[in-house]
Order: structure tokens, then sequence, then C-alpha cells
């Protein structure tokens, strides 16, 4: 079977680097939805649920599911919206499904969930519409603007290390995507001139490819089992969506993890994957993608990984293409970490709990030939950012 890899190496600055291989595989779609017999929730059920978060973060999906099947009793207020934000950490998942329970209870038609059939009509046409929209996309390149932060621990108290330019040409005669650092930190680098790569893990710190085509070519292939299921609607930027739920499992699955160590050290682990995938009632496109990296091995160097895209309408040479606009990767993992050691006056490597975590912004789509230039307006600032 064609593979294609999507990579997410950690940083060497922690003396390692780490690259996820993203091969998923789908399709056969199953969907159901869950008819919402129980009574709203009342807004001191809700208070009562969220008050559980700071202490139970793990319940955070129970808290989701909730909302999703009784909606909502009340009108959602300011307050509650901080409430809610300020016991669940601003969890971005949780606020979505809030905002969607209260247009719904606002206006039911509009945000009703669609029954068996509509769900499964919508998937088979997005099928339909993404294999079509892959098999004529453009020679293209584009500029991504990368930054680059990592934490110690589980905390995301997230610590800069640095931004990237980088110019991404996509050439399916050539296989995809090929990736050239312009700048580091806003300072252009000596490998601006050389050759085109399959990656930019040249550059030290976690890295991603595959955005543009080989998630979703991978998603609506028919060499999987990938599993949907409707389980809510959504406005995303202005577009009705629905929300559907996917899972590939570990027997199906052609995600892989890599971990790179010092020198020859790789490791390799297949795993499986799940998520969440946005698709436009209308359009029948995909307009996010949401994957997390599942059952991955006892013992193994990662520990967990997850990505998500944006996509939405750009033009090239005046068409218009569904392509990636925004995306984050984020990964936490089992690294060797040096500090000093003040009890032994030295330098020491101990294994410590590292998370990484990328925002990714796609700017200038344009024609593939045009040459791609460092702007003042849209890149970073000639000034490496502190480190601790």
């Amino acid at each position: 079977m064609n593979k294609r890899n999507v990579i997410f190496p950690l940083s060497s600055l922690l003396s390692c680097a780490l690259l996820i291989a993203l091969c998923c595989s789908s399709v056969a779609a199953q969907t159901q939805t869950q008819p919402q017999t129980e009574k709203p929730l009342t807004s001191q059920e809700l208070v009562q649920l969220v008050y559980q978060l700071p202490q139970h973060p793990e319940r955070r999906d129970v808290v989701v599911e909730e909302i999703r099947r009784r909606g909502l009793g009340f009108e959602l207020t300011n307050g509650m919206r901080s409430l809610v934000a300020s016991k669940s950490g601003n969890d971005a998942l949780l606020r979505r499904t809030l905002e969607e329970a209260e247009r719904r209870r606002e206006n039911p038609a509009a945000s009703a969930r669609p029954d068996e059939a509509q769900a499964r009509d919508v998937l088979e046409k997005t099928r339909t519409a993404t294999r079509a929209a892959l098999g004529a996309m453009p020679d293209f390149i584009v500029k991504q603007l990368i930054t680059r932060q990592y934490a110690f621990g589980t905390t995301k108290n997230w610590q800069p290390l640095d931004h990237l330019t980088v110019a991404v040409s996509y050439r399916e005669s050539e296989g995809g995507e090929r990736y050239k650092v312009l700048a580091v930190n806003g300072v252009p680098t000596a490998t601006a001139e050389a050759q085109e790569r399959s990656n930019y893990e040249q550059e030290s710190g976690s890295s991603s490819t595959g955005e543009f085509v080989t998630l979703l070519k991978e998603l609506f292939s028919d060499e999987a089992k990938t599993q949907f299921q409707a389980v809510d609607t959504d406005v995303l930027r202005e577009h009705r969506a629905i929300i559907y739920e996917y899972e590939i499992k570990l027997e199906d699955s052609q995600q892989t993890l890599l971990y790179r160590g010092k020198g020859s050290d790789t490791q390799v682990a297949r795993v499986g994957s799940r998520g969440r995938v946005w698709v436009d009632r209308e359009s029948f496109r995909v307009l996010r993608l949401e994957n997390v990296a599942t059952d991955i091995p006892v013992g193994f160097p990662i520990t967990a990984a997850a990505n998500t895209v944006d996509y939405d309408w750009v033009t090239i040479a005046e068409k218009k293409y569904l392509l990636p606009v925004s995306a984050t990767v984020e990964m936490t993992s089992m690294a060797p970490v040096k500090s000093f050691d003040p009890r032994e006056g030295r330098a020491v490597e101990r294994v410590e709990i590292v998370q990484t975590h990328n925002e990714i912004r796609f700017r200038s789509y344009q024609k593939f030939g045009t040459e791609v230039k460092l702007l003042e307006d849209d890149d970073f600032p000639a000034e490496p950012p502190k480190k601790p």
C-alpha cells in the first residue's frame, strides 16, 4: 500500500529528536445519533459538573457528553461562560460544546443534529468531494510561520523555543510537499538557498509535514476501516458543520510513532488513532481535523501525540481551493534533559516528562514558481526568544 508519513520530531535542545509518522488508514462510514430524551441541564447541574474538573480534568469528556445529550435549559450568560472557562482551564472542546448547545437552545431547527441517514449521506458526499478535490490539487507554494514552545512535566506552562519561517512547495508530480527553512527567529538562514527537503527536521525542534493532502487522503481511503459517528453540530467560521468522531483501531492502523534519540537510537511503534472531523453541511468539505494517537505501547518514549488542522478557502491563480490555514501539534515524551546539579557541581542528564507545542500559520498561497520572500509584516522579528 502506498503510504505517506507526517513527521513530528521533538527538539534536540533536549538532546533527542522525536518524530511522529502519521499514516491514518480509513474508512467505512458508520454513523449513529443519540436521541435527546432527558430534560435539559439546569444551571445548577452544569455548575456541579464543571466544579469537578479542577480536581478531575479527566472527566471533561463526561461533561461534554452530558451537554451534548441533554442540551441547556437556560440562557448561557457571560458569567457562566467565565465560570466554565476558569474551572476547565479554558478547554476549547468544552467551550465549543457549550456554544453549540446554546445555539441549539435558541434555534433548535437550524442546529438540529442529523438523523442517521442524513449523517451517512453527508459523510459519503464528503468522501467523494474530498477525493475529487485532492485529485485536482494545483502545484502551489506557501509560507509557514511556526511558533515552537516546550514545557516540563504536564503543566503546559509553555516556554518559547524559537520561530521558523518555512517555504513549502507542493507538486503532485514530485511526490507532494517539499520544505525549505527561510529564517529562524527572523534571521535568514544559511539553508535558505539549499535544496528543498521532504521535511525541515534539520532545524532542532519539533516539525510536521503532510497537512495539505496526506491526512485527508488517508482519512477517506478505502484501504482501512475507520469508524465514524456523528456526535454534534457546530458553526465554524460561519459554516454550519456536523462533527463526526472517528476511530482507527490498532489492528487496522498505519499510524506510527518514531522516536529518534542520540546517535542511531531509533524506536518505532505502531499505534491507533481517534479524533474529530468538522464537515460543512452545504459544501461537504472538511473544515477541521483533529487527530490523537491511541494504544501507544507502555514504555515507549512518546506518551501522547495530537494535532489539529483548520482548513479554509484560499485563492491560487484566481481559483478557490480548500487548504490549511492554521495547525497545532502537541506531544508529550520522556526525554533526556541536561541540567546543572549543585550537589554534584556539574551538569547531569535525567529523563523527564517534556511537552512540545507548535502553532503553525499558513500564509501567501501562490502558484508554484513564485518566489517566497521574507516580509516584515508577516514574519517574526530578528530577535531570538528568551530561554530559561
